[in-house]
């Protein structure tokens, strides 16, 4: 007979944090308390999953509600995240039955799991363990990525805001290089984060709206690198305009399928290590062109960006936390809230539900309608899909100039499993 499910929440949160993953937690927190008959307490996982397995868990009762509330406009991962991935049932058996020891030992009949298509995929695994054993586990997985690569949602939390960085960061640059460019930089290059699909390099292309603007390349993984024909874009727009910017997505491969800047090692998730692909792009100028260049990685600073966040992410990473619960509460399992785009003029958007067995480990680039015939740059059709996602101001408060943020008290639960668990 099948043990009844507990009634605490567990929430993490996976991989590389946002600028608005935080809001998502604040929507899964407050809609939670507003059901605690149904949800006693939001128990999350320090580090990610990593505190599931270990049995370190943190006491989100133990925070103030004007704490939680301030979750809202913090950047970063306010309980800390992790990039772990759990292997498949039946190579890993032992850490899901981990999983399901440490729920039934804190009373945990709700599982949310904020994550990328990863993070989704165990999300649906841990639903088919609990199953198994004989503990029902209510797994709700809640989309975030700032590569905006998961599938069925129409775009994804974090997204937004890098997109808006971005653009506002390559659109200024270019201001700046174009006035020194008589005497000086020629060439500016801006990597930007995205391995195997350009979204976010693509957003740099909504700074431009005249050809002379910036940026007048943009390289993307979809696109192969044809390094006689980017030079060539290079050589003839110094030549026309002065100066040439560029934002390069840190994934693109040349014609024999390899990274530009392959590192040679790999991540925790057995992803190739990436070694800087803007100082490749801009030595190779130098070296073929000779003009004088310089780079930047926007790295960290693209996905933390929570004082220039985009209001619509902000509302949307917000609106997925509380569906989350919602669906929970409905009897939902294995399933993911979405964002479902129901008109672009004006924008408007509604929540949806994907299962998760659509979701996991499915990657969404960027469809060939949206990157220019030349391959340097983006169609309108492209813009009219992200300018929407930029749009709005929702900035956090400001004292001495500098933007405030909150730091939980992260109270720690006590343990009450003899048995410890090595990651």
């Amino acid at each position: 007979m099948a043990k009844k499910r507990g009634k605490n929440a567990f929430y993490a949160q996976s991989g590389g944090v946002t600028a608005v993953i935080n809001a998502t937690a604040c929507g899964v927190i407050e809609t939670a308390r507003k059901h605690k008959k149904k949800i006693p307490k939001v128990l999350a996982g320090r580090n990610g999953i990593i505190g599931a397995l270990t049995e370190d868990l943190i006491d989100t009762s133990k925070e103030s509600a004007k704490s939680i509330r301030a979750l809202r406009y913090t950047p970063g991962g306010a309980f800390g995240s992790a990039r772990y991935k759990l292997k498949g049932l039946q190579e890993n058996r032992a850490a899901y039955e981990r999983l399901i020891e440490v729920f039934k030992a804190h009373d945990i009949g709700y599982f949310f799991y904020n994550g990328g298509g990863d993070s989704q995929d165990t999300s649906h695994k841990v639903s088919q363990i609990g199953e198994k054993l004989g503990y029902p586990i209510v797994c709700i997985g809640i989309p975030k990525t700032v590569d905006n690569d998961l599938p069925v949602t129409d775009n994804c939390p974090g997204f937004g805001s890098v997109a808006k960085y971005i653009a506002t960061s390559i659109r200024e640059a270019g201001f700046d290089v174009a006035s020194m460019a008589k005497t000086s930089t020629k060439v500016f290059v801006l990597e930007v984060m995205g391995r195997h699909a350009g979204w976010i390099a693509a957003a740099g292309g909504l700074a431009a709206e005249a050809p002379s603007d910036a940026p007048h390349i943009i390289l993307f993984p979809e696109i192969t690198f044809d390094e006689e024909k980017f030079l060539a874009k290079v050589d003839g727009t110094v030549k026309k305009y002065g100066y040439c910017a560029i934002v390069v997505s840190e994934g693109v491969r040349n014609k024999d399928g390899k990274f530009l800047a392959e590192a040679g090692t790999r991540d925790a998730f057995g992803h190739t290590q990436l070694g800087g692909v803007a100082p490749a792009i801009a030595e190779l100028v130098k070296a073929k062109l000779g003009y004088k260049h310089h780079w930047a990685v926007a790295d960290y600073l693209q996905r933390s960006a929570r004082h220039i966040a985009a209001k619509t992410d902000v509302e949307q990473a917000y609106a997925l936390g509380k569906s989350a619960v919602q669906l929970a509460l409905k009897g939902e399992n294995a399933v993911m809230p979405t964002i479902v785009r129901t008109s672009n003029k004006p924008y408007k958007w509604k929540i949806g539900v994907a299962k998760l067995s659509d979701v996991a480990n499915v990657e969404k680039k960027m469809p060939a309608d949206f990157i220019s015939k030349d391959g340097f740059g983006i169609t309108r059709k492209c813009r009219n899909y992200l300018k929407p996602l930029i749009k709005g101001e929702d900035y956090p408060t400001f004292k001495d100039g500098l933007p405030q943020y909150v730091k939980l008290k992260n109270v720690a639960v006590k343990k009450k499993l003899k048995k410890q668990y090595k990651i």
